[in-house]
């Protein structure tokens, strides 16, 4: 597969973490810790993106020595894209937009994946030692 065909849905992950809007910025905090992860994507009770925790939230406010709701905190306009978005778009949002991680919603809104730097790093990595871009 040559790298102008890749989809956002070649490069997304789908074994997410996610957070309840309804949690607590700690338990959100333990969540994306133990993950290793600077995103928390926030869903309601049918999967639908409603919010975006990131690191940096999370920090202001533990760091401040409160504790609060992610909904107090999260980002509610959050940029998505499609799983059948050509991959170059993905990386041409992030750029402009200045954001290193995009949620993968389907029609309804329901989180499907999310696609981050670390994909086209590894997307990059792959190209340059000449392995597939497939994973």
């Amino acid at each position: 597969m040559k790298a102008h065909d890749l989809r956002v849905s070649d490069l997304m992950s789908t074994d997410l973490i996610t957070a309840d809007a309804s949690e607590t910025v700690k338990e959100a905090h333990a969540d994306m810790q133990v993950g290793v992860i600077r995103h928390l994507p926030v869903l309601d009770e049918r999967r639908r993106l409603v919010g975006m925790l990131s690191d940096r939230d999370v920090l202001r406010v533990v760091g401040a020595k409160r504790n609060g709701k992610v909904a107090d905190i999260m980002t509610r306009e959050v940029v998505t894209i499609r799983p059948e978005a050509p991959a170059h778009e993905a990386a041409r949002m992030m750029l402009d937009l200045k954001i290193s991680s995009l949620p993968v919603v389907d029609d309804d809104g329901t989180l499907i994946g999310v696609v981050t730097q670390t994909d086209y790093l590894e997307l990059a990595r792959r190209a340059l030692l000449g392995i597939s871009l497939e994973r």
